[in-house]
């Protein structure tokens, strides 16, 4: 063995540190009453470039979702009970990906609280088949400033 000391080369690429905090407590953040009755939202991020926003979203037991369309991909992390559609469901620990374009009516009889992951907006029909509303970046942002639960939202619009 010699005495070789070794030296940290110099890099033309710099680490950054955020304008903002990137953590916080999603418990200090109120639940803000969500699109339909009996659902909840803790909005945790929104993306307005892509249009996609992150969630904690609760459903109350025995909570039937009406008829909905995923314009984009949805990721969920089931943290407390379940849901699922038919036979398909997934309890704790479960993790779901619906495709874009998912068209479905999920059903939580014991109700349910997940992370999700909303990467584009959700259409919910009449059931005449017309557009009953859309639940967009807007929609989310709204409804959580209103609530005073935004606070922690950065917009760069």
């Amino acid at each position: 063995m010699s005495d070789v000391q070794l030296q940290r080369e110099e890099t033309v690429i710099k680490a950054t540190i955020p304008k903002y905090p990137v953590f916080f407590k999603p418990e200090t953040i109120p639940w803000t009453e969500w699109a339909m009755p009996g659902t909840w939202f803790k909005l945790l991020y929104l993306n307005d470039t892509q249009g996609s926003f992150t969630i904690l979203l609760k459903v109350d037991p025995d909570n039937e979702a009406p008829i909905h369309r995923h314009t984009a991909a949805v990721e969920a992390y089931v943290i407390e009970g379940e849901f699922g559609y038919g036979n398909d469901r997934g309890g704790v620990g479960s993790y779901a990906y619906e495709p874009s374009g998912a068209t479905h009516e999920p059903t939580s009889p014991g109700g349910v609280i997940m992370f999700a992951i909303i990467h584009g907006p959700i259409l919910g029909y009449n059931p005449d088949g017309s557009i009953a509303g859309v639940i967009d970046n807007d929609f989310m942002y709204d409804a959580a400033m209103a609530n005073n639960a935004a606070g922690h939202i950065r917009r760069d619009l």
